[in-house]
């Protein structure tokens, strides 16, 4: 800061301004200082905008807060993919100063006489202004100035055009001693970074074929996995997430359910990636050749639907890079090369990248592999285990491709400490996994939401019932209708969710002992009968369809920071609103999280959050039954979950 009055305390700003801020294109973006002075002149506060292009966009001012605490708040709604910058102002206001000190001597009763020099000034504040007002309002403040100097009016004649200009000169004022803080800066994504819907599945074991055993007959191809995804398009999904689709190494390849030894006819997992066949920028030769991977991403746009591929940062021993750059990986003292660990577990079929033995080189080539399917056209990147990588490199990486590239996404599948998921956030990832699969409460899950709410200047977070790697035991003993709930939760709390295909025919068969799938697809190929889990009614598909239109439908629910809670007294239930203040939009949800059985629950609602008086009177439309009811502040809700485990109402007003 610089200048003549302090300003604290300003947001959004990550790491004290170290790091850009993160927005999207029409998110309305809330701007925060505390600034202050001495005595009783008027304080104005502004915050000044300069878009990607360097252009200055007119200054917004900032109104006070609650009274007492100096705080300023506005908001900007930004219109450009790319860096944004801001600086906040604080000046010395004298036509507010003016106005305030008449108006209370008037009230007084302090006449003419004693008004002389207030009038006198303030025809020179006017004068002043004169200059800043647009033009069709100048001849209004020369009257106003004018009014004030003519002693042949009364004293209310002469001061009520100058009062009255408060409106005018609030949005044109006169500025005085202004004080410019640093510039802040904030990154503007296109609005899939925030709102986007993914579906997971392996092109694989789309057309594939199996006999007995799991045996591999007919391997899945990018040409036969097109044709599911009319079917994925029709749910509403608008991310279509492939694992890995390279080469997978054959040295030390993992067998089904993830055995040491591997039978010969055994796929392996995509992510042990390369083989003498290639590696990153190469495609498994069993899923076609770049023109067919072509042909998928063209058929998934057509759809309205994007393509996002893995990026797994990890080699098999027989990868190209291992002959050609030994120094990305890391050599043990009898020479070998070390594989990956997490003990107990150990992955001999993935040697893990050191990041210190030449990070220039690996850099490089890591860059030149992500432009490779850039300039190919893949525009979202999920980025598996960025939290065993460097921090550093990330933070390189990710503005580098922005720089040619800034509509390029890349969401973090970091299950990991906080600490690392937030810093991951603030240098450049545009989404994160999150804690979500574990949050299996409402008191937990409120919880969760109230912290995430705290880090959206840097954290999107993004919902996932299930994985390849998890399947939570929820999932695995809740039935149906925890299916419904976690799909409910996912959908409605945040614009971004995810969910791994198998989860709508139920799959929740785990491997004894652990959180994932049996005969896990990442080892062998699973060809799935959707049409026929359709026909006999055993499809999750139809309700996920609802939840993806109700989501497109609504716009209150392509936002997160719009999202409140309210009470109910009865702990397996979670009640939350959002509320789009453009459109009116609002959509309010009550979930249960018992799966098993009736749950009964009184509602205490803030009617302020839904836009409402405490006494109104509304109606609430449910978007899954079609139900209609009339609500006020406090009301009575059942929940059956074999019916439905949640009501999502649309609130209609007038």
């Amino acid at each position: 800061m610089t200048g003549r009055f302090p300003i604290e305390d300003v947001t959004p700003a990550v790491s004290g301004g170290r790091y850009p801020a993160k927005a999207v294109v029409g998110e309305v973006v809330p701007v925060s200082a505390v600034s202050y002075r001495e005595g009783h002149h008027a304080l104005g506060v502004n915050v000044v905008w300069r878009g990607p292009d360097g252009e200055t966009k007119p200054f917004t001012r900032m109104a006070p807060g609650a009274p007492g605490l100096d705080q300023w708040h506005a908001t900007i709604r930004p219109d450009q993919v790319g860096r944004w910058t801001f600086t906040v102002e604080a000046f010395d206001d004298p036509y507010r100063t003016w106005r305030n000190a008449v108006v209370k001597k008037i009230e007084a009763g302090q006449g003419l006489e004693d008004l002389a020099n207030d009038l006198a000034e303030g025809a020179e504040i006017l004068d002043l202004a004169v200059k800043i007002v647009p033009a069709e309002d100048e001849e209004r403040v020369r009257e106003a100035a004018a009014a004030l100097r003519d002693e042949q009016r009364s004293l209310f004649a002469r001061v009520t055009p100058g009062v009255e200009l408060e409106e005018l000169l609030w949005h044109n004022p006169v500025r005085q001693l202004v004080t410019t803080t640093r510039s802040f800066a904030l990154w503007v994504d296109r609005k899939r970074a925030l709102y986007s819907s993914w579906y997971e599945f392996f092109p694989r074991s789309e057309g594939a074929e199996i006999g007995p055993d799991a045996t591999p007959i007919k391997h899945g191809t990018f040409r036969t996995a097109a044709e599911r995804l009319p079917a994925v398009a029709a749910m509403g999904f608008n991310v279509v997430y492939l694992p890995p689709i390279h080469p997978i190494g054959k040295i030390n390849r993992k067998g089904r359910n993830n055995t040491l030894v591997a039978r010969p006819e055994d796929v392996g997992s995509p992510w042990a990636i390369g083989s003498d066949e290639g590696g990153h920028d190469a495609i498994h030769p069993q899923l076609g050749t770049l023109d067919d991977f072509r042909y998928f991403r063209e058929r998934t746009e057509e759809l309205g639907m994007e393509v996002a591929l893995d990026l797994a940062l990890q080699a098999a021993p027989d990868h190209p890079w291992v002959k050609q750059y030994p120094q990305f990986f890391t050599t043990r003292a009898d020479g070998t090369i070390a594989f990956a660990e997490n003990p107990p577990k150990k992955y001999q079929d993935i040697y893990p990248i050191n990041w210190d033995n030449d990070y220039r080189t690996l850099r490089d080539e890591v860059y030149r592999v992500v432009m490779h399917w850039v300039n190919n056209g893949v525009k979202i990147f999920r980025v598996d285990n960025p939290h065993t990588k460097a921090v550093n490199f990330w933070q390189w990486l990710i503005p580098k491709v922005k720089e040619s590239d800034p509509d390029v996404l890349f969401l973090a599948e970091a299950f990991t400490r906080p600490a690392m998921m937030n810093g991951l956030g603030k240098i450049g990832f545009t989404q994160s996994y999150t804690y979500f699969t574990w949050r299996t409460t409402a008191w937990e899950m409120r919880e969760y939401m109230e912290q995430l709410l705290t880090t959206l200047d840097w954290m999107r977070p993004n919902f996932w019932p299930n994985t390849p790697d998890i399947l939570h035991e929820s999932l695995q003993h809740g039935g149906p209708p925890m299916f419904k709930i976690r799909a409910v939760l996912a959908t409605m709390l945040t614009p971004s969710w995810g969910m791994y295909s198998g989860y709508e025919l139920f799959e929740h068969v785990a491997r004894p002992g652990a959180e994932e799938y049996i005969d896990n697809e990442k080892f062998e190929l699973k060809p799935r009968d959707w049409a026929g889990a359709e026909r006999a009614g055993r499809s999750l598909a139809p309700y996920l369809t609802r939840l993806n239109r109700i989501r497109d439908e609504n716009p209150a629910l392509h936002w997160l920071r719009n999202l409140r809670f309210h009470e109910v007294d009865n702990g397996a239930m979670l009640c939350f609103s959002k509320r789009d203040d453009e459109t009116g939009n609002t959509i309010l949800v009550i979930v249960s999280f018992d799966s098993s059985n009736v749950q009964w629950g009184n509602t205490t609602l803030d009617m302020a959050a839904l836009g409402l008086g405490w006494h109104d009177r509304f109606t609430v439309v449910d978007q899954i039954t079609g139900a209609t009811y009339e609500w006020g502040q406090f009301n009575a809700v059942r929940i059956d979950p074999y019916v439905e485990p949640a009501h999502i109402f649309v609130v209609q007003t007038g």
